[in-house]
């Protein structure tokens, strides 16, 4: 990194950058895609800010929730030398949406936060292109992946979006990120060669803590008294949003400011309990997975899971939101196997027949219909016209291109039979939900290590059993087995091999008796490595 950009950005910003942010803004600056996968609280949002300060044009920034984007203008005006930041987002009004591009095309600002719903906006990018965008960051990116945990339809669009920008480098970055979600990430935002750099997954400070149940109304009293009794600021994570109004009473009632949060409140109410937590004005969020991304503060000391993640990602990136300040955190997830049929009930569902047919039919034989114009041809709402063509897309029935969506080169030439390819590709998701919900039980049941369990997952490893997780404590951990490196030299984390039926996969992790593998078309398997040696079940690739 050249020194005057290092002294500028201690001048400007007050930092000290360290080795890992230096590498992916030297990446992005040489005009290189980079991926950045770095633990919350490790100063991810330095990297653009600075490449700004050397970038000659916009840098875009796609962050999914509105108070995130608010958040971090208001960080770049805190430091008065920065380059000046606007929000392009649903919440203003006209005027100052009008106000805002005013400055965007006059070149008064470097950084642009929105949300990729806005960018599914044919003017939004024609006036972001015509401005010039040098960069763009897409934060949280965990949400470009269907495998990760929050995957969301509007982010599918982010690839085809940076090719009509005129292709400028494009910077990913996101907390937690396993392999298949980093592989993802990099072919939905159609990345060329990026720099992938992953620093460790460890955050030794927080505990981690899994309680059983035997029914629903234990759980219930356990929960409650357990948040009751812990100091300080924490999450609370339920699976639905009557939880939320159920829990926030509960614990209001035993003398806990609490509060709920979902996604079907107005933003003007997130944004009021968002901004409280963060003043410290109240002490506890019950929320469902709507609440917590990018969020920065860094004295949350416990979060507490009432129902099952629908994920190990998930559960990894809704932990790591305590104990930013490196101080004793606590991580405990309440668990009963009879919750996992709600989040096997999440996972399942597709389109309608119906849906993906009307939406097949809206695209021509020969031609380009733009992704705008989706929802009045096939008579659907606007979300489900979307969702249907991210299905269809899936399926390699449509195209997505800089100009609209076409029918793929050899898709089927009817309706029925254009539905019935994507709903088999469904089904193939729905097999690898189930193998994401299978090591989530896995975790939550385990006598191992579960700060062992939990690196290995991410391909990282500890050789050690921790001694601060509740298997260590109950003396378990030490005669479990756990991803030790023992079996790295034949099997090492992210290789890519190949089995008979499940085809191509990468390995996660090893233990001295089994394999981890994320397969392509069947999710996660555990395979014991006696069977694999033996029966010569994987070929390296």
């Amino acid at each position: 990194m050249l020194d005057e950009l290092r002294t500028r950005a201690a001048d400007v910003f007050g930092w000290d950058l360290r080795p890992a942010q230096e590498t992916v803004i030297d990446a992005v600056l040489d005009g290189r895609d980079a991926v950045a996968v770095m633990p919350t609280g490790s100063g991810k949002s330095a990297i653009y800010q600075v490449a700004g300060l050397a970038l000659d044009g916009l840098v875009i920034v796609v962050s999914p929730l509105v108070a995130l984007q608010e958040d971090q203008v208001v960080g770049l005006e805190d430091h008065p030398d920065a380059p000046r930041a606007v929000t392009v987002n649903a919440t203003h009004s006209r005027r100052d949406l009008d106000d805002a591009w005013v400055q965007v095309e006059s070149g008064e600002v470097r950084y642009v936060f929105l949300a990729p719903e806005q960018l599914a906006k044919d003017e939004v990018v024609d006036r972001l292109r015509a401005a010039g965008v040098a960069l763009v960051t897409v934060d949280e990116a965990h949400c470009v992946s269907s495998w990760g945990h929050d995957f969301r339809p509007d982010y599918l669009v982010l690839g085809e979006v940076v090719e009509r920008l005129g292709r400028p480098p494009v910077l990913a970055m996101t907390a937690t990120g396993s392999s298949p979600v980093r592989a993802e990430i990099i072919e939905r935002l159609g990345m060329r060669d990026p720099l992938v750099l992953a620093t460790g997954f460890d955050r030794p400070e927080l505990r981690f803590e899994v309680v059983r149940h035997a029914d629903a109304e234990d759980k219930r009293e356990a929960v409650a008294e357990q948040v009751a009794g812990l100091e300080g600021a924490g999450i609370v994570y339920v699976a639905t949003r009557a939880e939320t109004l159920e829990y926030a009473d509960v614990l209001v009632e035993a003398g806990r400011r609490a509060k709920p949060y979902h996604a079907g409140l107005r933003v003007r109410d997130r944004e009021a309990v968002h901004h409280a937590f963060l003043d410290g004005e109240i002490d506890v969020v019950i929320a469902t997975s709507a609440f917590g991304m990018g969020i920065d503060k860094p004295d949350v000391r416990f979060v507490v899971h009432v129902d099952v993640p629908e994920s190990v990602d998930a559960y990894y990136q809704e932990v790591g939101r305590a104990g930013r300040d490196g101080q004793p955190g606590v991580a405990t997830m309440h668990y009963r196997a009879e919750d996992l049929g709600l989040r096997r009930f999440f996972a399942s569902g597709s389109p309608r027949p119906a849906t993906l047919r009307a939406v097949f039919d809206a695209v021509p034989a020969e031609g380009v219909v733009a992704r705008s114009e989706l929802a009045e041809r096939s008579g659907l709402a606007t979300r489900t016209a979307g969702r249907a063509a991210n299905a269809l897309v899936e399926a390699g029935v449509l195209v997505d291109g800089s100009d609209g969506v076409r029918r793929a080169d050899g898709a089927p030439t009817t309706a029925e039979a254009a539905a019935g390819r994507a709903k088999d590709r469904a089904a193939e998701r729905e097999q690898i939900e189930e193998s994401r919900i299978a090591m989530i039980r896995r975790f939550a049941e385990t006598d191992e290590c579960r700060r062992q369990f939990l690196l290995g997952y991410f391909g990282d490893e500890l050789a050690e059993p921790c001694g601060n997780c509740d298997t260590c404590s109950a003396g378990t951990a030490a005669a479990a087995h756990a991803a030790d490196g023992s079996n790295d030299v034949s099997w090492p984390p992210d290789a890519p091999v190949e089995h008979a039926e499940w085809g191509r996969g990468t390995v996660m992790s090893t233990e001295d008796d089994r394999l981890t593998v994320f397969f392509e078309s069947a999710g996660y398997r555990t395979l014991a490595l006696a069977d694999v040696e033996e029966r010569h079940l994987l070929e390296r690739v």
